[in-house]
């Protein structure tokens, strides 16, 4: 009888840790819309720092939304995902910066190389 106690309990558990992630997966795309809205609304008076910011970060909400996706409908997460978002970001960075080195100042440039290295280092360690 016991085992069958630990049955009914392993599936609730599942059931929550899945109530869980599709609660946080609404969270992230309820943020990435705000944001994205924000964005489009007043690009044109923020700072290039804090655009660069908000796009890096919607990078980032963007990855962590397809991951809790497969988690949900697989149950796991891959490595393979958190590679290929990270790639993505480098990607998208890096012809980031290349069109727009000339108009950053120095210390978002800097960050944004620093930010560079970690995914260079991250995607090497997944590898």
């Amino acid at each position: 009888m016991p085992r069958n106690k630990d049955k009914y309990v392993n599936e609730d558990r599942d059931k929550i840790e899945k109530a869980n992630r599709i609660e946080e997966l609404e969270n992230l795309v309820e943020s990435h819309t705000r944001t994205e809205r924000h964005l489009e609304q007043h690009s044109d008076i923020a700072s290039p720092q804090k655009v660069i910011e908000a796009r890096e970060k919607q990078a980032e909400r963007e990855d962590n939304i397809e991951i809790l996706k497969d988690k949900i409908v697989s149950g796991q997460q891959t490595h393979f995902n958190e590679s290929e978002g990270l790639e993505k970001n480098y990607t998208f960075a890096n012809g980031y910066m290349d069109h727009n080195k000339e108009h950053m100042d120095e210390e978002a440039l800097g960050n944004m190389k620093e930010k560079q290295q970690n995914r260079r280092d991250r995607m090497n360690g997944l590898t």
